[in-house]
């Protein structure tokens, strides 16, 4: 199973891997992973899995056991991000109805083949820097070429 893998600093830079592992499978969110078991350049390091999604996007939540669909009653926060729609000209700004909580559809904690992206953390850096394991994902974004207007 190819896995889709994110990895946070803590400054908020976000380096980004593709990774066929069997090691990942069987372990829970909050799991802590050692480096060498997701890539040798990675030795030294240790990481804990902080999220997960899916296939078709549900993501992984901490306090539904197993690996399958669940439908969960959630207010705002991890799982439910969308705002409902607006009725008529009211214009709000950072419109959230209080108290209003939708059944949303969730995956359980235990990464399976149906997981394709997990979330990683570092807990303790290792010999090598991200920034020179990954030395392709290290250059700042170009900026795009204009396009000349045409009359």
């Amino acid at each position: 199973m190819v896995f889709k893998i994110n990895i946070a600093e803590k400054n908020g830079k976000t380096y980004h891997l593709e990774l066929e592992s069997e090691e990942l499978m069987g372990k829970e969110l909050h799991d802590k992973l050692e480096g060498k078991d997701i890539s040798t350049d990675l030795s030294g390091y240790e990481f804990e899995i902080t999220g997960a999604s899916d296939t078709s996007g549900f993501t992984s939540m901490e306090n539904v056991e197993g690996t399958g669909l669940k439908k969960l009653l959630l207010s705002y926060g991890k799982g439910m991000h969308r705002r409902p729609r607006r009725e008529g000209k009211k214009k709000v700004s950072n419109f959230t109805p209080k108290g209003l909580r939708l059944r949303k559809t969730v995956r359980g904690k235990v990464i399976s083949p149906a997981i394709v992206q997990i979330n990683l953390k570092i807990l303790k850096e290792g010999g090598k820097k991200l920034s020179e394991v990954f030395p392709d994902q290290n250059q700042p974004k170009e900026k795009k070429a204009e396009a000349p207007n045409q009359p």
